[in-house]
């Protein structure tokens, strides 16, 4: 999703950041795997129940930022949209008027065989939600897609790469630039330097153990000396939202004043909105 630019306000001072999912191919190729495995689980069953027309309407792919978006969801209840901002539209009067909020379920998966019958026997199946970044299981609650991509995937390389004995008494392309009867260093620095990936192949960004938190988009500062009429203004820049999550924090310095967020979002095609594919990021 495509923002323009954020305008906040308070009657506060305070620190306001903007958060968001990493824009990484890590990100992309773990939300497509994580769809495709959600698609084909609903699509198999209700294929073999033979109730291909029962598909919900509004039915799509909806996850988590990371584990505290899915445990302050889960903690008031069924009605999750109790946890969401929601829109507000405002009166001649300047009075604030609350959006009604629709029917908002996030995606689940499920998991066979997982839970014990009353005999024993694992076969009851277990649901989970989705949340992008952080560890692969929140408590029973949710599991992490990054890190699920991680510890599905074959590593990209072996960690210690066969290579022949450079220093092999025959090798006559040693002999050629011999200055010096000694190029153990040389070869050293050639081949067991740089012999392996530059970054953790198993902690990937955005999972368990590397960068488990979201990517910080901006951050700005409400002073005192912003204010007219009580009121201090700031705004952050627009950018690419993957997912279309937002997470903003809102630090008052003093009190607990509300912060009012004003998002611009651009036009586009997709639904009146621009929205980037998560396949093309």
């Amino acid at each position: 999703m495509a923002v323009a630019g954020f305008k906040v306000s308070s009657s506060d001072p305070g620190g306001v950041s903007v958060n968001k999912l990493p824009n990484t191919w890590v990100t992309s190729n773990a939300w497509e795997k994580a769809f495709r495995a959600w698609n084909k689980q609903q699509k198999d069953d209700l294929d073999e129940a033979g109730g291909q027309s029962a598909m919900a309407k509004f039915r799509d792919f909806k996850v988590f930022m990371e584990p505290n978006h899915v445990d302050h969801y889960v903690a008031v209840g069924s009605d999750l949209n109790v946890a969401n901002l929601l829109p507000l539209s405002l009166d001649i009067g300047g009075i604030p008027l609350a959006t009604i909020g629709g029917e908002w379920e996030p995606s689940q998966i499920v998991v066979p065989n997982t839970l014990p019958d009353a005999s024993g026997s694992l076969v009851q199946p277990i649901e989970y939600l989705l949340h992008m970044v952080g560890i692969n299981n929140n408590g029973g609650r949710s599991r992490g897609v990054i890190e699920g991509y991680a510890d599905s995937r074959a590593y990209p390389q072996s960690p210690d790469p066969v290579a022949p004995d450079l220093g092999d008494g025959e090798n006559w392309l040693r002999d050629m630039f011999n200055v010096g009867d000694d190029n153990s260093q040389v070869i050293r620095n050639a081949t067991d330097k740089n012999d392996e990936l530059p970054y953790p192949q198993i902690d990937y960004p955005g999972g368990e153990t590397q960068m488990s938190g979201l990517q910080t988009h901006d951050y700005t500062i409400i002073f005192e000396t912003n204010a007219t009429n009580g009121i201090g203004i700031q705004r952050l820049k627009g950018g690419n939202f993957p997912c279309g999550l937002i997470a903003i924090d809102w630090i008052p310095n003093q009190g607990s004043a509300s912060l009012t967020i004003q998002i611009d979002l651009v036009p586009g095609n997709h639904r009146g909105y621009l929205c980037e594919p998560m396949t093309e990021m």
